[in-house]
């Protein structure tokens, strides 16, 4: 077997790069719902979601295996097609975080492996029925199953609940809140960071340092599990934003039976080997609990747009990635632009990122204005129940109310004296 080269080596980087972006553009799908409701704090959930996903990073190997021995043919790829595949993948990932929406990593990375390998070898490296099979089907059916789930569940839990307090019942489905929420982070280090072990197992194959058919080493399932656990740290914000209040309003009911559903299918598809998409299940179980509560909405607009990203990820990612093998064919030289082309523009869009920065301090509303009693209100949205809520004793007052002051006597006609009315 050969040693490791430098191409290999800078392979395994860039997929241990989409692996960081694919925790960040992600963590939508385990917290969006638990920050919007309030069961946990921002940064608190991500930190808890962070560490389950490197957990459940080693709980299985399925899914890699059906990336790197499944999705294409080992034999006659070289190792220049993953690292065009992975740009490709990169460079989509990015440019929907930039536009808030939760569109799927997954079928990013599917698109750009499936892209480089066509301009590469053509068809013959592309199994066709494992395309079909475990990505187009369960990319149409994840997002269905997800949200009818999710309806039925939300129904259910409001029906359970429906002669209880309203205060206790939304106290303890936070809590349960926090349980899923855990589960879908479990469910999401299973899935999506296998995704990566397949590729950096690919590419060891491809490269001569593994046989092909070979599961991933032990280090490259630390790697991996370590990579989408620190992008998860940092927390993809914009799309925290969208999925926990862009497209529908939740209640802790909803939230625990968005989650619930979403983690249920999530890991029942891992374990058969489905390379499924966490977001469309977890976009799609959100907007089933906001249909499954009375009175509840989704708003579709911002729905529309999140179904035309992912009618577009899986060819965007490819042609770019097709693009970028075609440079990389050329030899050191056309690697060499690649690698420079994909660091400019990562480098544009954090630029462009940074106009309208959202982060933990206002990922659940809009902007808040401040106003002269020291107590921060939401520009927008604001309920009788917000005003009612706000604690006066800890609130920070700093304005003093006056008493109110006599007004003046009107001024006295001149020539006239002042004379006692009488009844």
């Amino acid at each position: 077997m050969e040693h490791f080269t430098l191409l290999l080596a800078i392979v395994i980087a860039t997929a241990l790069v989409f692996d960081f972006t694919n925790g960040f553009h992600d963590t939508a799908n385990a917290m969006a719902t638990t920050i919007s409701t309030g069961a946990l704090k921002p940064k608190t959930a991500v930190a808890m979601s962070a560490v389950l996903n490197l957990v459940g990073a080693f709980l299985s190997v399925e899914v890699a295996k059906t990336i790197s021995g499944g999705l294409i043919n080992e034999s006659g790829i070289r190792t220049e097609v993953i690292f065009a595949a992975l740009v490709g993948a990169i460079i989509w990932n990015l440019f929907t975080w930039l536009l808030g929406l939760p569109s799927s990593s997954s079928h990013a990375l599917f698109g750009g492996l499936i892209g480089a390998t066509l301009m590469s070898v053509g068809t013959s490296g592309v199994n066709g029925g494992v395309v079909i099979t475990k990505v187009l089907i369960p990319a149409l059916a994840a997002p269905l199953v997800a949200g009818l789930a999710a309806m039925l569940a939300t129904r259910l839990t409001y029906r359970v609940s429906a002669r209880t307090d309203e205060k206790a019942t939304a106290k303890g489905f936070r809590a349960g809140q926090i349980a899923s929420a855990g589960l879908v982070s479990l469910a999401h280090g299973t899935n999506d960071a296998q995704k990566t072990m397949g590729v950096i197992t690919l590419a060891l194959v491809t490269g001569g340092v593994l046989s092909p058919g070979s599961n991933p080493p032990l280090w490259v399932i630390v790697s991996a599990g370590t990579a989408i656990a620190l992008g998860t740290y940092l927390g993809g914000w914009r799309i925290i934003k969208t999925m926990g209040t862009g497209l529908t309003d939740l209640r802790p009911q909803q939230g625990f039976a968005a989650q619930t559903s979403a983690a249920t299918v999530i890991l029942a598809s891992s374990h058969l080997g489905f390379s499924l998409s966490t977001t469309q299940s977890c976009s799609g179980a959100v907007m089933g609990a906001g249909l499954g509560r009375k009175g509840g909405v989704v708003r579709w607009s911002t729905a529309t747009r999140m179904f035309i990203a992912w009618g577009l990820t899986l060819p965007a990612a490819g042609l770019v990635a097709a693009g970028a093998e075609f440079l990389t064919g050329h030899g050191t030289w056309g690697v060499t632009v690649v690698a420079i082309l994909l660091v400019a523009v990562s480098g544009a869009i954090w630029l462009a990122s940074r106009r309208r920065p959202v982060d933990h301090t206002n990922v659940t509303g809009a902007d808040v204005v401040p106003v002269n009693v020291g107590v921060d209100i939401p520009a927008s949205g604001l309920t009788v129940a917000d005003i009612a809520s706000v604690d006066v004793a800890t609130a920070g007052l700093t304005t003093t109310i006056p008493g109110p002051v006599a007004l003046p006597a009107p001024p006295a006609v001149a020539g006239e004296s002042a004379r006692t009315a009488t009844v």
